[in-house]
This record gives C-alpha cells, structure tokens and sequence, in this order.
C-alpha cells in the first residue's frame, strides 16, 4: 500500500500538517495521476473549482501522469478547465496518454508543457457491447459519436487538420515530448536542470515567464 507524505509547517499559530496534494494545492497545483475515474475526476474538478473562487486571476497547474480513462470523466475534466476564467497550465510528466492526451493540448495556449522524457500516446476510443443486436448497433453509433467529438477536440486545441488526427488515433499514436510540441499538444519542452522553473511556477509558470 502506498502511503500519502505528510508535510508539516511551522508558523506563530503552531505546526499544521497538510497531505503533500493539499499543500500543493495551497500553490495552486493540481496533480492528476492515475487512471481518470469518476472520483478522480471529481477531485481534480472541486480542487480547480476552488482555486477559481479564491483567485481568478491565478494560473491554475495541473500536472498530468496518466494513461487516460473514462471517456466521460475526461469530458468531465476538459469542460471544467474551459470554464474556468482564470488560465490552466498544463505539465506533462512520466506520460499523458489518450484522455489525458487531450486534457494535456487543452491547456492554456502557450502554458502547455512536457519535461525531456515524457510521452503523449492518442488512439481512438475503446469500448465494447453485449446484449441484442439493436443494443449492439446503438451502442456502436454511440462510441463512433464519440470517437468523432474526441477527434475535433484534438484538432481544435493542437490545429492539426481533422483528417491527419483521424488517420494518427486510427492505432495507438506514440509520442515524445519533442514530438508533442511539433505535433501542438504541447507549445514548449522545458529541462529538470533549470529547478528555477518549477520555483517560479507559483507566479509565473514552469518557464518562469
């Protein structure tokens, strides 16, 4: 079983002691790890939700380290992060595969970030159905549907054509950060060397601008 650290602060009011999520929420960040399920996805929505109402004017950073999930819950993530007034940069480390692929070119433009050796993976939508034909058949139509919305949304945020995404999540579609930033899921690759980066991130973004 792997346990939460515990992070304790000391100030004139005595020591308090946070999660390691909920002191990094406290510097507005948000970390999305592990699969997208519908707990999941409705931790990362109320912890964005609430960094809007104490501060629209913030940047909210959501790290991503996820090989995607369901299809509503990312939905359910993606409409959050367009509602939201205030920015949302997004931070690609380990990997971001399907939902969280499109969760990851959904970010603000210009704050959309990957380090060295993270890998962004797009495919299609998985499903499957069992029961009578027409069960089937309407089952089908819906996962082509929303195959179809999944594919426009990757078009719309990387401004790749329509048809070339269609083609490059017909089979799992493996990238390096490099590739990400040429293929616009991602606008820049930025190196664990220059740790200034992430020290900045609370006012200024990874890059420090």
């Amino acid at each position: 079983m792997y346990l939460i650290p515990t992070v304790i602060e000391k100030s004139q009011f005595g020591e308090r002691a946070y999660d390691i999520y909920s002191r990094l929420l406290k510097e507005r960040i948000v970390f999305l790890g592990g699969a997208i399920t519908d707990p999941v996805a409705n931790t990362v929505i109320a912890q964005m939700l609430f960094l809007e109402s104490q501060d629209d004017t913030k940047p909210v950073y959501l790290y991503l380290n996820s090989p995607g999930g369901v299809v509503t819950s990312t939905l359910a993530i993606y409409d959050t992060m367009q509602y939201l007034k205030c920015e949302v940069a997004t931070i690609c480390i380990g990997v971001a595969a399907s939902g969280a692929a499109i969760l990851l070119a959904a970010g603000t433009k210009g704050k959309r970030y990957a380090l060295p050796n993270a890998e962004v993976m797009i495919h299609q939508v998985m499903g499957g159905a069992e029961g009578q034909a027409v069960e089937i058949a309407i089952e089908a139509d819906h996962i082509i549907r929303i195959k179809q919305k999944l594919n426009q949304l990757l078009s719309k945020h990387t401004g790749q054509a329509l048809a070339k995404i269609e083609k490059d999540t017909d089979r799992n579609f493996y990238m390096s950060a490099e590739e990400a930033r040429a293929y616009g899921i991602v606008d820049e690759v930025f190196s664990v060397k220059h740790k200034s980066r992430f020290k900045a991130s609370r006012a200024n973004g990874p890059n420090g601008g």
